[in-house]
């Protein structure tokens, strides 16, 4: 398990990957499948035939869809259902790219048409994009990637990943490279060996990861980190808080990801503070959000500090039930949470779907995820009308609707910690022929209509923008473990709750623990930015990302 700036790779069930295509614009041929909203396909082989790119125009995905070169056969063990591969070629999975990114990529009018003839099905991908930038001059599009679907379907059903259970802090990339535990998942390879939070890595099975500079090490030791699979076992060697040095002989397995940890009540000068770490809005998360927020209300916490430094998002929906179990209904009345914004070419209609556009509400019921649909069983609240959040630039997301769903609402948000990533988009990840694609189609605005913060949240103790939070910076303390009282970011909410203002020396702190980049050399890779949205159609037509 390798967790960088990524969301661990979650979702819901199959459900959302396994929606058809939709196309537009002329057929290929005669071959294809069927699709809602893409024509009508024929029948036949598509190995048979030749799929041609002509300028400008777009064949149906429909026509498209599934035709492999590669087929997958036999049953998906996630959906139950044969597989819908046919025989095709990778000419046919680049032109589906192609006709789906121009209907439903958010930004198509920014895509270049290119032909794909001289391109891997993943190059091609990759360059189905935008090359603009933010007004920060960030990539505007970050969040553009594909993987393979059993993998996604393994994580997105079951919140497992194969590895050793660490996540990661990359403080610099190349020589003198500083790579960082930030925490470990609980009965992980890491957890059980002792590996902790704050531990620096030296070697992995004798290669200095420091200093490594020869293309053969440094390839090694992505591969040990990105790459892991059941069963692999590798040596790691790191220095701990205070300077001693300590070897872990770890066996990578596949990890239960916990996505809530760390739930207590602290005290506060007489005031009791909930707290707790929230790493990832996954299904499962559901349940360990109600219990934590159970045990609020029954100690009667008077604040709430959430911490989301870690957490890169995925179900929107389950940020709005969280939203609504911090406010409840007297606070929310019923206004919304989050409106959803397609292309141009659907002002009205989810271009996936079909069904037409309504705003999210903060759903105030138990969601059945694995069904997609609302129970009716009420979910408890807290009545808050003022919540602290933690954040760095791995908050991502859903973690940022969250805050913005909030502010929409007039709920008081305090940011305590760093700048968020700056991701108020969504995708429906997409499977074709074995491969999930996630483009970047929708964007999401708040009850009052904001959502542009692209360049993330900022603390600041005078607000100035729109996207400024009232709060402080501060690091992220890696020398104390998530949820003591004296953590860095964590003291600083303390604090502020307690005399509704920054401790004195919190900025400079914050910038003196800031991580510095290397002196140059061979870099290993830079963190995989999988920071993730997703929607699925449920019972109710209401759209859950």
């Amino acid at each position: 398990m390798f967790y960088f700036n990524s969301l661990f790779k979650v979702s819901l069930l199959a459900t959302a990957v396994a929606l058809a295509g939709c196309g537009g614009g002329s057929s290929a041929g005669s071959n294809g499948g069927s699709g809602t909203g893409g024509g009508t396909g024929g029948s036949g082989n598509g190995g048979n035939t030749v799929v041609t790119y002509t300028a400008g125009v777009y064949p149906a995905e429909a026509q498209l869809k599934n035709f492999c070169a590669v087929p997958r056969s036999g049953t998906d063990p996630y959906t139950n259902q044969a597989y819908p591969d046919k025989a095709g070629s990778a000419q046919y999975e680049k032109m589906w790219l192609r006709s789906w990114s121009n209907r439903t990529y958010l930004w198509y009018s920014e895509l270049p048409d290119l032909n794909p003839a001289g391109y891997s099905v993943e190059d091609y991908f990759d360059l189905l994009k935008t090359a603009q930038t933010t007004d920060s001059g960030a990539a505007k599009d970050q969040y553009h990637y594909a993987e393979n679907t059993a993998e996604y379907q393994q994580t997105v059903t079951d919140g497992v990943v194969a590895g050793y259970g660490i996540k990661w802090q990359l403080r610099s990339a190349t020589p003198p490279r500083q790579l960082m535990v930030t925490y470990v998942e609980p009965q992980s390879p890491a957890a059980t060996a002792g590996v902790r939070r704050g531990d620096s890595l030296k070697f992995i099975d004798g290669i200095d990861f420091v200093n490594a500079n020869s293309e053969a090490e440094v390839d090694t030791l992505n591969a040990v980190l990105f790459s892991s699979s059941v069963g692999e076992p590798h040596q790691f060697v790191f220095e701990r808080i205070g300077g001693a040095s300590q070897t872990f002989n770890l066996v990578a397995a596949d990890v239960s990801t916990s996505p809530v940890q760390n739930v207590q009540v602290l005290d506060n000068g007489g005031s009791k503070v909930g707290y707790l770490q929230f790493n990832s809005h996954i299904a499962h998360a559901q349940p360990q959000l109600i219990a934590a927020v159970e045990q609020f209300a029954e100690q009667n916490v008077s604040e709430l500090i959430v911490d989301l430094r870690y957490n890169g998002g995925g179900l929107l929906a389950l940020a709005s039930q969280f939203g609504y179990m911090v406010a409840g209904d007297n606070i929310i009345q019923d206004r919304i949470f989050e409106k959803t914004q397609f292309n141009d070419k659907y002002p009205t209609t989810d271009p996936v779907t079909g069904q037409p556009l309504t705003p999210m509400p903060f759903y105030s019921k138990v969601i059945d995820y694995a069904q997609g649909r609302l129970t009716t069983t009420n979910l408890p609240s807290l009545g808050l009308s003022r919540v602290f959040v933690l954040t760095s630039e791995n908050t991502c997301s859903a973690s940022e609707a969250f805050i913005n769903g909030l502010r929409g609402i007039d709920v008081e948000v305090i940011q305590i910690g760093g700048q968020t990533c700056g991701k108020p988009y969504g995708f429906y990840p997409t499977d074709n022929c074995g491969t999930t694609y996630s483009s970047i189609q929708f964007s999401g605005i708040n009850a009052k209509g904001f959502g542009d913060y692209a360049d993330g949240f900022t603390p600041k103790a005078a607000p100035v923008f729109a996207a400024d939070v009232k709060g402080c910076p501060a690091a992220d303390d890696l020398t104390k473990p998530l949820g003591d009282a004296n953590e860095g970011m964590l003291k600083t909410a303390l604090y502020y709750a307690a005399n509704n203002s920054c401790p004195v020396t919190v900025a400079s702190a914050a910038v003196a623990q800031q991580p510095q980049p290397g002196t140059g050399g061979l870099a290993i890779k830079q963190p995989d930015i999988k920071k993730r949205s997703f929607i699925l159609e449920n019972k109710i037509n209401q759209p859950i990302r």
